[in-house]
């Protein structure tokens, strides 16, 4: 009797013996392919591809300085107020809106108080060009900013800086016509702080919910937006 070896036995077997866990035919088990995920169309309106790219500054690193700068600007000169670039930072990253908050106060007040300065030193030499230039600015509406201040002092500050009438306006008048300084940085820091640590704490506490009211309704609160812009500029002339 001849007894084969095991390498003898081995060359018999077939070359694949592991057992099949599924096979290609079995459509119960066969993998299924993953979804091709389409780019989202970008927006033909350009309001709202302004509005997606403020909300892109909330991952880079100028999205703060960016804040900074328009609060800043906006209180002396630039006719457009820093809540739309807040709110999109605050959108972009709920868990910093705070943060961007207490950011977008400091250029406010600071940029406040470059406006009281310009007004009470450079007013002689750059009023005109305001009054020219600077949507907002006539003589006019210096004159009833005036007599509010006269009255209220304090209380018109921080109306203009909590509302939106025109801020700018108020900083400049307030150093023109030379209010209480310290008045006027604190009427500036409870109102500027209020107006922007609403909107922050709000994006805190209900981020999600608030994206998908803008995302729904955009065009609406876009025209809105517009209208209450031109309606703190208007409003001036009818409250003397």
């Amino acid at each position: 009797m001849r007894l084969q070896s095991p390498l003898a036995r081995r060359a018999w077997l077939p070359l694949d013996c592991s057992p099949m866990t599924e096979s290609v035919n079995d459509p119960v088990n066969a993998p299924v392919p993953s979804p091709v995920l389409e780019p989202k169309p970008a927006s033909r309106n350009p309001v709202r591809r302004l509005y997606d790219w403020m909300l892109s500054w909330a991952h880079r690193p100028g999205g703060s300085i960016a804040l900074f700068g328009i609060a800043f600007a906006e209180s002396s000169f630039f006719p457009i107020p820093p809540d739309p670039l807040l709110l999109a930072l605050a959108l972009g990253k709920p868990k910093h809106a705070l943060k961007f908050g207490a950011i977008c106060t400091a250029g406010s007040v600071v940029g406040g108080m470059a406006g009281y300065a310009i007004g009470m030193l450079l007013w002689a030499s750059v009023g005109d060009f305001f009054f020219a230039h600077v949507p907002g600015f006539t003589e006019a509406t210096f004159a009833t900013v005036q007599g509010w201040y006269q009255r209220w002092d304090f209380w018109a500050v921080f109306l203009a800086g909590f509302t939106p009438l025109p801020y700018k306006v108020f900083t400049l008048a307030a150093g023109v016509f030379q209010i209480s300084f310290p008045i006027f940085v604190v009427a500036s820091a409870l109102s500027r702080g209020a107006r922007f640590f609403i909107i922050a704490a709000l994006v805190y506490h209900y981020g999600a919910p608030i994206q998908r009211f803008i995302d729904k309704h955009f065009d609406r609160l876009g025209w809105a937006f517009l209208i209450l812009l031109a309606a703190g500029f208007g409003a001036i002339k009818f409250l003397r």
